[in-house]
């Protein structure tokens, strides 16, 4: 089955919904009018289509091989489909134009990210590591690092990793063993051992930069004395190219359920020489840059993913034959119906297309407040738009992960007994999506981060200007005709964030006496906050397209947009009262056995 990249959506989203058009006077947005983003987003399907998605399952059945001198050798084909991804300048989008990118704004590199996952999510996790690297210097790195580092890693000539994860530790940084001592030189002899090290080791790019968390000599204990340190494989020379190969190496990979066309190394390191980023015992910090982009980046691979699967599974639909319509045959020249008679068949497919769409405008409206965060014009709309990235970077990363292996598992079930064979790509899907639930913090960690520490944060401003923002979309949309297909979609929003805000304050209310009940909740909370968000998307979707309707439009993609749309409101948004009721369960239930009665 074919990759499709939804480029259709994306010209609804970005001209009907959000309106970019009108945003063409703020920094950064002058080269990104409506017509230029379409024409670059239509190469960028053809190459996600054309060029990547032919890797995908070859990559998959290959995988990447560890040879005897810790070189990796990754799947037939990917080098080259590399070089081609550099050469045509995707990499360097929304690069810094300061270090030879293309300024572009997130947005736009995020559709193209979805592409590029959709088609193969092993292949997109090389340059997707690279851009929070970039993240994590362009915040970190002093004027020399960046000037030498920058340019080649935008362009794509350079790659970037994160070292986090060690044997022993994993969401507890704190008890990280990797040490740095100072040379007395300005540089570090880095020495540890690192695991689960996505693109630790290739040999695409001239030069790969880890960004290591370590401890220097003398540092506290726990995460108060973690640094970060920039270790590439080959120290640059006077002239800024690779030169002597540092003493680091990849000592194994690992054997996984999914993205075998990635290489997960373990990576070693003895004494390896790391310069500083930042300042000392600030490495978690600068670190949260590359994470937090990370983490927005895990959740585009959940909801590419579950597009992919959709895609393949819409199309199996169409051509199994087997029974016949409840109510009578729908082609009767045929021994069978194809199976989207069912209404169970077209319950798991109109459910995760309900549920992908959404979740796409979602994260495209996110990136839009990243951009807003840097480019707006006054000091209001910044701040908001940098307080809505961070209450709802664990929202994109858990909920659209969550739904993403929804979606795939749904999609492996409408391929019935011909999903759970290697002949069909449902199963890859599913074993490339089910880390995304466990990457760059597990789901459950993005809720306790969401309810610990987002809510509260800055006393609670973040969420009480979302719920207004809700509440005034609601007020200026609800009194629209009563024959608007749009106006339900309204109402819901209001009911649902009514939910949410119940929520948040049984939270207040009872997670502070007993913190307990705060991380029991957490989950269903994210949960809620998720399928609000969703929600306040097909409200602006459900309005766009039936403007274009009321104005004449014969386009069926606007009705068609309604009638999913609908799917969602009747058949996904009640799960909202079913979080709700088990959050306000508190956690005596979940707490009452000891540990010895496990």
């Amino acid at each position: 089955m074919a990759y499709t990249a939804p480029v259709r959506d994306y010209q609804f989203l970005f001209d009907k919904v959000f309106k970019i058009d009108g945003l063409t006077n703020l920094a950064g947005f002058g080269d990104a009018s409506l017509d230029t983003v379409m024409q670059i987003l239509d190469e960028a399907a053809k190459f996600a289509q054309d060029v990547i998605a032919p890797l995908n399952s070859p990559g998959d059945k290959q995988g990447c091989v560890l040879n005897p001198d810790h070189s990796v050798t990754a799947p037939d084909g990917y080098k080259e489909a590399y070089q081609a991804l550099i050469e045509a300048g995707w990499t360097s989008l929304s690069g810094s134009p300061d270090y030879g990118g293309q300024g572009l704004p997130h947005f736009v590199n995020m559709a193209f990210s979805e592409f590029l996952t959709g088609a193969s999510s092993a292949f997109a996790m090389y340059p997707g590591l690279t851009e929070g690297a970039i993240a994590a210097l362009t915040a970190g790195g002093t004027d020399a690092q960046k000037a030498l580092y920058l340019p080649k890693l935008i362009s794509g000539e350079w790659s970037g990793t994160m070292n986090l994860t060690e044997p022993h530790c994993g969401t507890d940084l704190g008890l990280l063993r990797t040490k740095a001592k100072d040379k007395g030189d300005g540089t570090y002899a880095i020495t540890g051992q690192k695991i689960w090290i996505s693109a630790g080791e290739h040999d695409f790019t001239g030069n790969i930069c880890h960004l290591v968390l370590a401890r220097a000599e003398g540092a506290p204990e726990g995460v108060k004395g973690i640094s970060l340190f920039l270790v590439p494989k080959f120290i640059p020379d006077a002239d800024g190219n690779p030169g002597e190969r540092n003493s680091l190496h990849c000592a194994g990979l690992e054997h996984k359920m999914g993205i075998h066309g990635n290489s997960t190394c373990v990576m070693v390191y003895e004494e390896a020489t790391g310069w500083l980023l930042g300042n000392l015992h600030e490495g978690l910090k600068i670190m949260f840059y590359m994470m937090n982009n990370a983490r927005l980046g895990v959740g585009l691979q959940g909801l590419a993913i579950g597009h992919a699967a959709y895609v393949a599974a819409a199309e199996f639909a169409k051509d199994r034959l087997q029974g016949r319509a409840l109510t009578g045959p729908k082609s009767p020249d045929k021994p069978a119906d194809s199976i989207l008679v069912h209404p169970d068949v077209r319950r798991m497919l109109l459910e995760s297309r309900s549920i992908l769409e959404s979740g796409r405008a979602f994260i495209a409206w996110v990136a839009l407040q990243a951009d807003l965060a840097h480019a707006a014009e006054d000091e209001k709309t910044r701040e908001k738009a940098s307080d809505y990235m961070a209450l709802l970077t664990p929202v994109v990363k858990g909920y659209l992960t969550e739904k993403g292996l929804k979606a795939t598992q749904d999609s492996m079930q409408v391929h019935g007994g011909s999903g759970f064979t290697e002949h069909f790509p449902a199963s890859q899907y599913m074993r490339d999506v089910r880390i995304t639930l466990i990457y760059e913090g597990t789901n459950g960690i993005q809720a306790l981060d969401l309810v610990g520490r987002k809510l509260p944060s800055k006393g609670g401003r973040s969420i009480m200007s979302f719920f207004a923002e809700i509440d005034a979309y609601v007020a200026e949309h609800e009194s629209g005709p009563e024959t608007s297909k749009a106006s339900e979609f309204v109402a819901a929003l209001k009911t649902t964030k009514a939910k949410l805000q119940d929520a948040t304050m049984w939270l207040m209310q009872n997670g502070m006496t007993n913190p307990d009940n705060a991380a029991a909740a957490s989950m269903d909370y994210l949960c809620l906050f998720g399928l609000t968000c969703l929600n306040y998307m097909w409200a602006m979707m459900a309005e766009a397209a039936q403007t274009e309707i009321d104005a004449g439009s014969d386009d069926p993609y606007y009705d068609t947009k309604l009638k999913v749309g609908r799917v969602f409101l009747e058949r996904v948004l009640p799960e909202a009262d079913l979080h709700l009721l088990k959050l306000k369960s508190g956690s005596e239930a979940l707490m009452a056995l000891a540990d010895d009665q496990f």
